[in-house]
């Protein structure tokens, strides 16, 4: 099984920058788009940023022009660098990844455990 461990959160001031990291590991035969949701309290999860395995990049319109996603093929690790943030950027963000299970021939998605991020203003 493939699991996605992030790091690099924490508390910072508006207009800060954080950058945050996940790690996949285990059983990896091919990593396939990979991509950062968050949570923040009381609403519901939302698409941040996706890339694909091909290097294809979408992002949310809130934070397109201040956030930036990219990924490490070799590291299997995929990034959020986040600049200028808000206070509403406050949330949990979780790291997402789908994966080719070679037993099936089929894909499994897979989530991190998630790491808070607050901005003060």
């Amino acid at each position: 099984q493939v699991q996605l461990v992030e790091s690099g959160g924490g508390m910072v001031q508006a207009g800060g920058s954080l950058r945050l990291s996940c790690a996949a590991s285990g059983n990896i035969f091919s990593l396939n788009n990979m991509g950062w949701y968050r949570q923040a309290p009381g609403k519901e999860r939302e698409l941040v940023a996706r890339i694909t395995s091909g290097g294809t990049t979408n992002y949310a319109d809130s934070v397109k022009g201040r956030f930036t996603i990219s990924r490490d093929n070799r590291k299997n690790t995929v990034y959020l660098q986040m600049n200028s943030l808000k206070p509403e950027d406050t949330a949990v963000y979780y790291c997402n990844a789908d994966y080719l299970v070679i037993a099936t021939m089929g894909y499994l998605e897979v989530w991190g455990q998630g790491t808070l991020v607050t901005v003060s203003t």
